[in-house]
């Protein structure tokens, strides 16, 4: 008896546990096209300036483009991404924001942890493309990254960049 009531509880403890938890602010996401697969932790604006000098994420300075571990980006075929030509593989995608263009990066370097070393690792850069910024008419909660065989799109807040790429 004390042994089915102990397994009860155990039991109830676990599924507590295991379904009483709150999902991640910052969920990891994954968004396709025909080529290209990016891999990124979506934040929210809830509520706070994103770019700029009071903004969580301030001009000129290297960004994850995302939240928690740095994004990386797939591409299944040999193209051009912003005009650069990129092999096919996995690269880690960085951005440097600014008010009216984005510096946007792939560096070889993955499993990086956000930009911390990002500074240790510059020197593996594949490429850089500078693209201007459009200023959205109404705010992007959720951070979105959006692939197609033509563009990827970054978009936040009032944010939207967008790298022509070709296949």
């Amino acid at each position: 008896m004390k042994k089915s009531i102990l397994l009860t509880f155990a039991f109830a403890l676990a599924s507590i546990l295991a379904f009483g938890q709150n999902p991640p602010k910052s969920p990891r996401i994954t968004s396709e096209s025909k080529f290209i697969k990016v891999s990124y932790g979506q934040p929210s604006k809830r509520g706070r300036t994103i770019f700029g000098p009071n903004g969580i994420e301030p001009f000129g300075k290297v960004w994850r483009t995302g939240a928690n571990q740095a994004t990386e980006i797939t591409f299944t075929k040999d193209g051009k991404f912003g005009g650069t030509p990129v092999k096919a593989g996995t690269y880690t995608l960085f951005t440097i924001p600014e008010e009216k263009e984005w510096t946007v990066l792939l560096n070889s370097q993955l499993g990086q942890f956000g930009a911390f070393e990002y500074d240790k690792y510059k020197d593996k850069n594949v490429l850089e493309v500078k693209v201007p910024v459009k200023k959205l008419s109404s705010p992007v909660e959720k951070f979105t990254i959006t692939p197609s065989d033509k563009d990827l799109k970054i978009e936040w807040d009032q944010t939207s960049v967008v790298v022509p790429v070709s296949f």
